[in-house]
């Protein structure tokens, strides 16, 4: 079964095109965002959840803020969750504009085995399901059943999360596989102009809509300055400004000239994929999402 990927740079509006695609195909959202993985982290990222409506969606909320997911994590989740999507008969619909996470996913990337750690085993042998559950909540959100349905299960998770907190860098040690034909990539194309007049619209609603309040409510909880500036972009400057680093001018005018860099670095990425042998059918931003879907339709139809 072919599937739908579709991507954008951001302020695009791929994200109710996706959600009317899914919606057609009886589908669910695949999130390829890595920023909208973490709970708390909503208007900055963009989350709008009420615009998926009932459709199903999977790697949005998935782990606390001031975590750091990495690449591993991303193939190992979005592929289960694409086989559970096509286990119940649904369509998988990939949504998002990290990418990095699309192409290795597409790719057929895979990351190096985590080795085993006897020690670590030997240590947490014997231990209750319970109890390897409790060490397990501390390193991750458990958003995957299948880690602690066994005693087994839980401490390859433990062996996992210990190695990749460990070794960082061991993520970006990637592997191509096999490229996955099924997936058929759908650009929503938008003018430079138009791109840019939606970013600074929408940054100005965001900070209406309480977007320095996240950051504080997130940073009142106990994150570290260092680790919310990690993330980047709305929350590196927001929290800038919080911490007294720079004016509510300076940070407005600052974040919005580095979201239009990073929208730039995102159609450099795609077109950089399309030189790597990926096509991308674009569609415009502004087609009427019955076309679109329609459009989609037909570049999936066998």
């Amino acid at each position: 079964m072919k599937y739908p990927v579709i991507t954008g740079p951001t302020a695009s509006g791929k994200t109710a095109l996706a959600v009317a695609l899914a919606s057609d195909l009886d589908g669910e959202i695949i999130s390829a965002d890595s920023r909208q993985i973490y709970t708390g982290m909503d208007i900055g990222t963009g989350k709008d959840l009420e615009e998926y409506g009932s459709v199903p969606y999977h790697l949005i909320d998935i782990a606390p803020a001031g975590y750091k997911y990495n690449l591993f994590e991303y193939l190992r989740d979005a592929r289960e969750a694409m086989d559970n999507i096509l286990a119940r008969g649904k369509v998988p619909v990939v949504c998002g504009g990290t990418g990095m996470y699309l192409e290795a996913l597409v790719r057929g990337t895979h990351l190096p085995e985590v080795p085993i750690n006897e020690n670590l085993r030997s240590e947490l042998s014997g231990k209750s399901l319970e109890e390897l559950s409790g060490i397990l909540k501390t390193m991750k959100n458990l958003h995957n059943s299948t880690d602690i349905d066994t005693a087994k299960r839980a401490i390859r998770a433990i062996e996992i999360q210990t190695y990749y907190h460990e070794n960082p860098d061991a993520a970006r040690d990637v592997t191509p596989g096999i490229p996955d034909e099924r997936a058929v990539i759908v650009g929503v194309d938008i003018d430079r102009e138009t791109r840019r007049r939606r970013i600074s619209d929408r940054l100005h609603a965001r900070i209406k809509a309480g977007m320095i309040d996240e950051v504080k409510a997130l940073l009142d909880s106990g994150i570290a300055p260092e680790d919310l500036i990690y993330y980047g972009l709305e929350y590196k400057f927001v929290t800038s400004y919080i911490t007294g680093q720079m004016s509510l001018e300076r940070m407005t005018e600052s974040l919005e000239i580095a979201i239009h860099q990073f929208a730039k670095r995102q159609m450099t990425w795609f077109r950089g994929m399309e030189r790597r042998g990926f096509k991308i059918h674009w569609l415009p931003y502004d087609m009427p999402a019955k076309q679109f879907v329609s459009e989609v339709k037909i570049l999936l139809a066998p």
